[in-house]
């Protein structure tokens, strides 16, 4: 996916926080620690430095959620920032967006503090976090 392709898919998922823009996605692609993993019609974000990773998005095109999509993505983010050396990692999601966070809490990650106001004076933010395994020394 393109970054002009990713913030259009971005686009028709979120209205707040704002979507992002395609040079946005490109400004973060261009970092060695982002990383990006895709499936038709979905994507995740993500970045890996040292032994901590974030997940910076999640989106899936409306008509194909509910599919399996957005969890296979979720696993292979941990998978991906394990191999990347991390051993633990967290998000930022809306404190109205109860189905991401249905998702998350399913896939093992659990609330661990609020940003007040993160996403607009109306609008808390929810941190989740994830213990990831150490990756596996090759010996």
């Amino acid at each position: 996916m393109t970054p002009d392709g990713l913030a259009a898919l971005h686009s028709r998922c979120f209205l707040h926080p704002r979507p992002w823009s395609g040079a946005e996605f490109a400004d973060l692609l261009d970092s060695p620690h982002v990383f990006l993993l895709t499936r038709p019609k979905g994507f995740l974000l993500g970045r890996a430095v040292a032994d901590e990773a974030e997940l910076l998005t999640l989106a899936v095109a409306p008509e194909a959620r509910r599919q399996g999509i957005a969890r296979d993505l979720a696993a292979e983010f941990a998978a991906t920032s394990q191999a990347r050396g991390a051993t633990r990692a967290f998000l930022e999601v809306a404190a109205d967006n109860a189905p991401a966070q249905a998702l998350y809490h399913a896939a093992g990650w659990r609330e661990s503090g609020r940003r007040r106001r993160y996403y607009g004076p109306e609008l808390d933010a929810i941190v989740m976090t994830l213990a990831l395994a150490p990756a596996q020394q090759g010996g």
